[in-house]
């Protein structure tokens, strides 16, 4: 019956820049949903071979393409060079091959009934769903049907960060990345302020069909441990956080985040001690391509509380978050309605505050205080974000952190765990076929809203 069951299955093809075992956040999401989704879709990855580093194993050097299965998803690895996550043109020359190679993979996989894409790698993704729906047929001989899920917007992300400066280049993007929202069946955002985003783009006329769909966390992954927990202790007494009261920054140490204008806030808290006599302890986990800038600026200064931390293994971020008191959870200037911190997530997870440097109106941020789980500060507001990190520390040990942490985690369970977002997906695309049958497109768009976000 098993066999029989997968020969009606849908197929679905998923293009996922990073996918397991690469410790980016969408890596891990899409690995989520494409295992989510196996139990009623045929499902297919393509995807590089790892390399979120920039360094690639030599089990990955010697073939173009890699063919694999894990936990019942078929995953097909592009070979992509190694880069420098400093220079653009080597980043830029690693994303290209990703794309090259994609396009090829594609006329291996077959028939595929949906296509799901993410906005990334920035414009590529959604001109690769693109050109899946173009060059390949579903199992009914019809196009497949697309689904664009927008992580970020660009090149309004590369505008805020000034990574891009040249107009005609950007004013090119954004068209491409129009056409692929317009090319699409359906386009999922993450965030309210996201939502808005793609409203404007299309002046409020002849908007793609779109829903928003938060994104999540296992929380059979990751979720809360007493302070006593063997691998907490293990994690704090490697990194030398034992008996500090910590607070964690996880993550990418990237360009969108102004973490280069957090650290000398930071500096103003060097030799602080809690009421209750713990030193504070500001720790990094992660990589990217301020790190070098981050460590410079530590010894340059002398900041002996400042803690750098390599990406921890999946199997070990649960212990890396539970060590924390309190998380950062920040983006930089202009990141409103463009990205979304999917870190909140895993900070929700492990039932810890969140100290938040956010614009207004952005989707964490109204989060944040619809649930009541931390203090936020305007982006380049340094004088609130010091005011926020004294409070914590003043408030170390006590009930109030406490119940922040609680009232996080419970809203995770009850509104943003893997399950719920994935059910949100299936039945999206589903509601998507029904429609397919009516005659009234507009009609069809106010439906589809309606019943995804329900």
């Amino acid at each position: 019956m098993g066999a029989i069951r997968s020969i009606h299955k849908k197929k679905l093809l998923i293009y996922a820049h990073y996918y397991a075992p690469d410790v980016a956040s969408t890596g891990q999401i899409l690995q989520d949903m494409a295992e989510g989704m196996a139990d009623e879709y045929d499902v297919t990855v393509i995807c590089t071979v790892p390399s979120y580093s920039g360094k690639i194993a030599p089990e990955y050097k010697d073939k173009k393409f890699y063919w694999e299965w894990i936990n019942g998803v078929k995953v097909v690895r592009i070979a992509v060079p190694e880069f420098d996550k400093r220079s653009k043109l080597s980043r830029i020359r690693n994303l290209f091959a990703y794309y090259c190679g994609a396009k090829k993979a594609t006329k291996l996989v077959g028939l595929q009934d949906y296509i799901f894409t993410i906005s990334q790698p920035p414009i590529l993704g959604g001109m690769l769903g693109v050109y899946g729906k173009k060059h390949l047929l579903s199992s009914e001989g019809t196009k497949p049907t697309f689904i664009y899920c927008i992580q970020d917007f660009n090149p309004e992300q590369v505008i805020a960060t000034g990574y891009v400066r040249l107009k005609p280049i950007l004013t090119a993007a954004k068209g491409m990345d129009n056409r692929s929202c317009r090319l699409s069946d359906l386009v999922v955002t993450v965030g309210r302020d996201l939502d808005e985003t793609l409203k404007k783009r299309f002046d409020g006329r002849k908007v793609p069909v779109h829903t928003m769909i938060n994104n999540w966390i296992d929380e059979n992954v990751i979720y809360p441990l007493p302070t006593d927990n063997v691998g907490v202790k293990a994690f704090e007494n490697q990194y030398g956080l034992k008996d500090k009261f910590v607070i964690m920054y996880s993550g990418n140490l990237g360009l969108y985040y102004d973490l280069e204008g957090l650290i000398k806030v930071i500096e103003k808290f060097k030799g602080v001690t809690t009421p209750d006599g713990r030193q504070v302890a500001f720790a990094f986990v992660g990589a990217g391509a301020v790190l070098d800038r981050l460590i410079a600026y530590k010894e340059e200064h002398d900041l002996t509380n400042v803690y750098f931390i390599p990406y921890q293994d999946k199997d070990k971020l649960i212990y890396s978050l539970n060590a924390a008191d309190v998380h950062w959870c920040v983006s930089a200037k202009g990141i409103k309605g463009v990205s979304c911190p999917s870190k909140f997530y895993g900070i929700a997870g492990v039932a810890k505050p969140v100290l938040g440097v956010l614009e207004k109106g952005s989707e964490i941020e109204m989060l944040i205080n619809e649930i009541g789980c931390g203090k936020v500060s305007e982006p380049e507001d340094y004088e609130s974000v010091e005011n926020n990190i004294r409070w914590f520390i003043e408030k170390a040990g006590s009930s109030y952190l406490l119940e922040m942490g609680r009232r996080a985690h419970e809203y995770l369970i009850a509104n943003l765990t893997k399950g719920i977002s994935i059910n949100k997906y299936k039945r999206a695309m589903k509601t998507y076929e029904q429609q397919l049958v009516q005659s009234h497109p507009v009609a069809n768009e106010s439906q589809l809203q309606q019943r995804t976000t329900a």
